[in-house]
């Protein structure tokens, strides 16, 4: 009777452990790769109505947020998006799930901003933006989360890979919608070390997930009339 309730102790202990994990499929990662020569129309990016979702992960829970973009344009040719650009601003690295003083302390963490640990995670001060730039569009049949494949080089921390991840791209005229579902990075691809167990020795349970989930919301030019 008592290895059976352990057991299930264990169980319920490895599926509540299971669940403090960022969600979502893993971008295909490698080596920066040519960017997308852009052919067409180019319209901006309209960055009030864009907006990069993430959420981090840790073994005692997880804590999400948005990054804002600052600029960014995306070029349209016979209906279809053939490149783009987008600058990240990292100073709106911004946490929705706190309030007070905890919200600000961890945003003040992810940023680097606590003298002495700027090098911790993304140190804004000295990467005030990332970025990222097209590569190739695929198009997706038979797939109910997207239509098209993107691909583009992420730069962060001035460390640049090319990530490829599902999306669902809507051109009208010369309007752009641009959703995805939650896709993850492994951080430490791009040099965000902090707590990392594949990084770091004797981290025992105080470890940080590599993997950052990501969902990006992004608006470009104007609709037909």
């Amino acid at each position: 009777m008592q290895k059976s309730i352990f057991i299930l102790a264990a169980a319920l202990f490895m599926s509540l452990f299971a669940c403090k994990q960022s969600t979502g499929e893993a971008a295909e990662v490698s080596e920066a790769a040519e960017v997308a020569e852009t052919t067409g129309t180019t319209v901006a990016v309209d960055t009030d109505n864009s907006v990069i979702n993430w959420e981090g992960s840790k073994p005692t829970g997880t804590h999400v947020g948005t990054i804002n973009l600052s600029e960014g344009s995306v070029a349209i040719a016979d209906g279809k998006v053939t490149g783009g650009s987008f600058v990240i601003d990292m100073n709106t690295i911004t946490d929705t799930d706190l309030e007070g003083d905890m919200k600000v302390g961890l945003e003040n963490h992810l940023k680097g901003y606590s003298e002495g640990k700027e090098d911790h995670f993304f140190d804004v001060a000295k990467y005030p933006t990332g970025k990222f730039e097209i590569t190739k569009i695929t198009a997706l049949s038979g797939d109910e989360a997207a239509n098209s494949m993107v691909y583009g080089n992420l730069t962060l921390k001035d460390q640049t890979k090319e990530v490829g991840f599902k999306a669902n791209i809507d051109v009208n005229g010369n309007r752009v919608v641009v959703t995805t579902p939650q896709f993850t990075i492994n951080r430490t691809d791009w040099g965000v070390n902090y707590g990392s167990k594949s990084v770091f020795d004797n981290l025992g349970d105080k470890f940080i997930n590599d993997e950052i989930g990501l969902a990006i919301n992004l608006t470009a030019g104007k609709a037909a009339m």
